[in-house]
Formats: structure tokens, sequence, C-alpha cells
């Protein structure tokens, strides 16, 4: 947990070994910048303040909460104590004053939530518990905590209830097509969320392997034995760079359903994270502090993410976005790239009148991107 072994709301945590703590941490200070501008475009969405309006005050989150009280196990010293000393440690690693109940609830599918309008409840499968070892667990409950502190908690909710019931919400004059166009932003700034929340798993348990083998986990079960750390992350960079551009839309199409990234796409992303500057400044102490969120300015979010989208379009594989790419970069022949995208080649298959794309500037020695 800590440096110091301090005591956090009454109660002495006993780490397995020391880690960092960042006192008055922001979220800004691990939250992904697409993360950032999806929740930004969502709060933009037409219709989704009158949703959000609608719901914040019809929703039965005293029914949630009694439901998880009545019929789940309750994390306390005298119940599951040792992801009790988990929740409290992520807690006093990312300054969160107040420690959110935490719920084990039966369920033969690995899963964690943290949900809540009012405050954030977090929610852990048995299935997850028995999956996962002491590191590996303390990191996914790191994740939650980031949510938690980030207040992802409200839209996670409002994304559960309009999934389920989105059939039921008739009465909401926007119509069932409105509905589900709000559900699929919300999905699209959910996934994005994630990245963020793997973020602050990795400050809470600072075990980069812990939380590659749990991304492994849930991708593959508990068979460690048979996987492989640097197999599993040349999956998301045949996945990202494979294709043409029907399988680039059928990537999309894919990925539209879920709420959470693709397991691979999420492992890279957060490898690459913990080797970037960003990362080594947070563990050296050098971060946003909260009490700085006030002074924050909107445009420069803005700025920072369009450059995030930016790099992330210009050293991506993927076919389509070279394609985009190249509009941007003013490339030729773009018409018969996209013939050829959809005639089952490759984007950076020439033709025979076409000398070969990677003389291309903009895309010879292209690194791999690691997935969003």
């Amino acid at each position: 947990m800590s440096d110091d072994g301090h005591e956090h709301n009454g109660h002495e945590n006993v780490p397995s070994r020391q880690r960092r703590r960042f006192p008055g941490i922001s979220s800004r200070a691990y939250e992904h910048p697409a993360d950032r501008s999806a929740l930004v475009a969502l709060r933009k969405l037409s219709g989704f303040d009158t949703v959000f309006k609608a719901l914040s005050g019809l929703l039965p989150e005293r029914s949630l909460r009694l439901l998880f009280l009545s019929d789940s196990v309750r994390v306390s010293d005298q119940q599951f104590s040792h992801l009790n000393d988990m929740l409290r440690d992520a807690c006093y690693i990312l300054d969160l004053e107040k420690v959110p109940p935490m719920y084990v609830n039966q369920d033969p599918q690995p899963n964690a939530m943290c949900i809540g309008l009012d405050e954030p409840i977090i929610v852990v499968t048995t299935a997850l518990v028995e999956l996962l070892d002491e590191e590996e667990m303390r990191a996914v409950i790191g994740h939650e905590v980031g949510h938690a502190l980030s207040g992802h908690s409200v839209y996670r909710t409002i994304l559960l209830f309009l999934t389920s019931l989105a059939l039921r919400v008739a009465w909401i004059p926007l119509g069932n097509l409105a509905i589900m166009a709000i559900v699929t932003a919300l999905r699209e700034w959910f996934r994005k969320s994630e990245l963020s929340a793997d973020r602050a798993g990795l400050l809470v348990g600072q075990d980069l392997k812990a939380s590659m083998r749990g991304l492994m986990k849930l991708a593959g079960g508990n068979h460690l034995h048979e996987m492989n750390v640097d197999s599993f992350l040349k999956q998301a960079e045949e996945y990202e760079a494979g294709g043409d551009l029907r399988d680039s839309v059928l990537k999309i199409l894919n990925v539209l359903p879920r709420s959470h990234p693709f397991t691979t796409i999420r492992a890279a992303e957060l490898k690459k994270w913990s080797e970037s500057r960003d990362h080594q400044r947070i563990m050296d102490g050098h971060y946003p502090r909260r009490t700085e969120d006030k002074d924050t300015s909107v445009s420069d979010s803005f700025r920072e993410s369009a450059a995030s989208y930016a790099s992330n379009v210009k050293s991506s594989k993927d076919p389509l976005m070279k394609l985009v790419s190249d509009i941007a970069g003013g490339a030729g022949d773009l018409g018969g790239r996209v013939r050829r995208g959809f005639g089952g080649f490759s984007s950076s298959t020439p033709g025979p009148d076409e000398p070969p794309t990677d003389t291309d500037p903009g895309t010879k020695d292209t690194p791999p991107r690691d997935g969003d």
C-alpha cells in the first residue's frame, strides 16, 4: 500500500510490499484523452440532458443498494477481509477520502463494476475473485476505485439501466431511436473510460506484470501456463494492422455493442502508457492535484484530446485509419486505394499501375499503435 503504513479510516493497512502513494491526485493524471473527449461529446448529444435528468430522479438507486445488501456479501473485516484490505489500500494510494462499499456477487462470469448516482458502489463477482491472484485482484480493485475517483459511476449506472430497460422507456419523449443513440454514445465513452481505469489500476497495483496477467485471464481463463504476454500483445498488433477496409468496418461493428474494449487492445494500451513519460512523472510525484481541477481549461482538454486522436490516426496501421491519415495529408489516388481495399486487398498492396504505397513518407516505418 503506502510507504509509511499509515492508518486510513481507522484501520491499519499492512501492505504485502511498499507502494507509492499519490496524495491529492486528480483523475486528470491518469484519464485517457479519448475518455475526456468522449464524455464531452456525450454531454453534447441531443437529448442527453433530458434523459439524464429524468433518469437521475427516477432510477431506483435505493432499491439497487438494498438489492446488493440483501443478496450479495458486503466486504468488511469479517467478510472477504483480504478484499477489504485491498480496497482500503487502493483508496489510500489514490487518496480517495471515503471508501466506497464493495460487494461480492455470485456470478459465473468474471466481472467488476462501479455504479451509483449519489455514491459509488463497487461490485465484484465470485468468478473474478476465484480467477485472479492477490496482485491481479489489487489492480482490478484499483481500476474500480479509479472509476469512483473519476465520477464514472453515474454514467455507468445510466448505461446499465438504459441497456436493460431500453424497450421500457418509451415514455421519454425522444423515441427508442434516440434512446439507442444515447446508449451507443454511452458505450463509446465507457469503452474509453475503461482505458483510464486500467491506468488507475496500474497506479494502485504498481505491478505491470500483474495487470497483464489479469487481462490475459479475462481473455483466456486460468491457464497462464498456456499463455505468453508477448504473444498476447502481438495479437493486438495483428488485430490493428490486419485485413482490408472491410475488416476495418467489421471491427467498428464488432465493438459497437460492447461496454469494454477488446482485452488485447486494453493490454497493449496499458503497456504503452506504462512506458510513457506521463506515467513516469506520476510515479516521481509530479501530477495534477484535485485542488487545481477548478482552474482546468476546457479548451486545453480539447486540444490534448485532439492531439491524441491525431497521433493515433497518424501512427495507426489499420487500413481505414491510414486512409483517413492520407486524406488529411492530401495523398493522391484515394479512390483507387478505396476500391482495392474493398476488393479484398490490403490497403498497402500496390496496384499494377501504382508505385508501392510505402514510398509515402507519411506511412513508411510507422510504429505499431496499441489500440483505441
